[in-house]
């Protein structure tokens, strides 16, 4: 099985398992590890030992930092993909340890990433449903209790949204309204499982998500994209 190889990983780095420190540490939220590398070491580091650039996914930047693992352990290039729970700040990023408490990294440099689209009309039902349960999950840090008990609303939606928003006889506006008024029917029934920070942060999403939905009735995809 694969869950045990990767707490092995994530204890010899050092990091406690998000599961473990999101009760104890409610400051950090997810990140996700996408990418890591060797450092490239100076003359005068040369005889150092190893160093890792660790790329840190969180919401919409991507954080490079310097990563040295302890005894010169080399689990961390084995670590891409996993998710682990981290706090920003302005030039660190700190993460839950088992073994020290908290281990502190330098951010090399950060990235801003473009949002990712709320809604591509060329996605079939399928698509759209996975789509946006990933969206609310990460954007809103749900439990896995959460995910359960959400995720048949998600279905509906998804079910509810196909039967007009994949059907480009019906025109873009009349679909994005259509939409819309399914997806605020989503949200009051999510009110009751969310918590008032993923409420709040749910309103904010749609905010965002309501400028997309005017991007998209003046700049209607061509048809190729359909």
């Amino acid at each position: 099985m694969r869950t045990p190889f990767l707490v092995w990983i994530l204890l010899l780095m050092g990091i406690a398992m998000p599961c473990t420190a999101q009760t104890s540490s409610p400051k950090y939220e997810r990140g996700t590890i996408t990418a890591v590398s060797r450092h490239q070491a100076g003359a005068e580091d040369k005889d150092a030992a190893a160093k890792y650039d660790v790329s840190v996914k969180v919401r919409d930047t991507m954080y490079v930092v310097l990563y040295e693992p302890p005894n010169g352990a080399n689990a961390v290039e084995y670590a891409a993909g996993m998710d682990l729970l981290v706090s920003v700040a302005d030039n660190t990023l700190t993460f839950p340890s088992k073994l020290t408490g908290t281990t502190q990294v330098p951010i090399l440099r950060k990235e801003a990433l473009a949002p990712e689209p709320v809604l591509d009309w060329s996605k079939t039902p399928s698509q759209y449903f996975e789509m946006k349960m990933q969206n609310l999950t990460q954007s809103l840090d749900l439990s896995s209790d959460q995910q359960r008990k959400i995720k048949p609303i998600i279905e509906q939606e998804a079910g509810e949204a196909s039967q007009f928003c994949f059907t480009t006889s019906i025109p873009l506006d009349d679909r994005l309204k259509r939409w819309e008024k399914v997806v605020r029917s989503s949200d009051e029934k999510m009110k009751p499982l969310l918590t008032q920070v993923q409420w709040d942060k749910l309103q904010e999403l749609r905010k965002g998500q309501k400028k997309e939905l005017k991007a998209l009735i003046e700049n209607p995809p061509s048809a190729s994209s359909k």
